[in-house]
């Protein structure tokens, strides 16, 4: 039995509050915040195209020049940011290069997409559906499916035509001026129902409006009493990689509903294109 009243005594480990130990933190703190710089500065050169100045670096990140030419110099030596004697001008190294394209070769669209296709699905208590191109037609790579009674279904691997579904039209939206004349000729386009458009003059009308409004609408174009609403995922390149879209019967997407979906739509593609490393083309970026 313990003696009343003997305070007990708490063991701590070895170094714990020595001198030794607090340096040994505070390195450990110097180091985690040279990396964060570090970071900072190969982000800032990454979004420049021409190269950056030591001293414009150093404004950015908010450091004094002697601090990022230091980090400038440790990071040339791994080769993440080269230097141009002749400009004078820092930017992007070949290693950064090929750390980022092992990304590229190991990224998983759908298994990167599915938790934003949970949360739009959820969101918008409606069928959530991804789908790429392939040979003229949009194919289904996954589905997350609402918990209505009636609901939208399109199974993975299940394919669409472009000109009348609300992926296909995101996705022909982005097709440069010059060949979307020849992506329209390979269309086969057939009445599915009264409301699908059949003129590909019409349609190019459509798709101008899709690519100024962002996202891309089928109301009951491909099967009667279904809406969709469909926005684009982007690739590095800022070239379409996926669409991803909500479905629903008419019932529950009105013509008013329409706008509010797809500007969640396009908010949530544009969110799985920052995560897969891609970026907005010009035309898409907001103004």
């Amino acid at each position: 039995m313990k003696a009343p009243g003997k305070a007990r005594r708490t063991r701590r480990p070895p170094g714990f509050g020595t001198e030794e130990s607090l340096a040994a933190a505070g390195t450990r703190s110097d180091h985690v915040q040279s990396l964060v710089r570090a970071l900072g500065i190969i982000n800032q050169l990454a979004a420049a195209d021409e190269g950056m100045t030591l001293t414009h670096i150093a404004e950015c990140v908010g450091l004094p020049p002697s601090t990022a030419h230091r980090l400038l110099t440790t990071l040339e030596q791994e080769r993440y940011v080269h230097f141009d004697h002749e400009r004078r001008l820092w930017s992007v190294g070949v290693q950064a290069f090929m750390t980022g394209a092992a990304f590229l070769r190991t990224r998983n669209l759908v298994g990167i997409a599915r938790p934003y296709m949970r949360a739009l699905m959820n969101e918008s208590t409606e069928t959530v559906n991804l789908a790429i191109e392939d040979e003229n037609e949009a194919v289904y790579l996954a589905q997350v499916e609402c918990r209505q009674m009636m609901r939208a279904l399109a199974r993975p691997g299940a394919r669409v035509p472009l000109y009348c579904s609300s992926v296909g039209k995101a996705l022909l939206c982005a097709t440069p001026d010059g060949d979307l004349a020849k992506a329209l000729q390979r269309q086969p386009m057939r009445r599915l129902t009264e409301k699908t458009i059949v003129n590909r003059t019409a349609l190019r009308d459509e798709l101008a409006l899709t690519r100024e409004r962002g996202f891309a609408i089928d109301d009951e174009e491909h099967a009667f009493g279904l809406r969709c609403v469909a926005g684009l995922v982007f690739d590095e390149f800022g070239e379409p990689m996926a669409a991803i879209s909500i479905s629903g019967p008419t019932a529950r997407i009105s013509s008013e509903r329409i706008a509010h979906l797809g500007e969640v739509v396009r908010r949530k593609a544009d969110e799985i294109t920052a995560q897969l490393g891609g970026a907005l083309p010009e035309w898409r970026k907001p103004r």
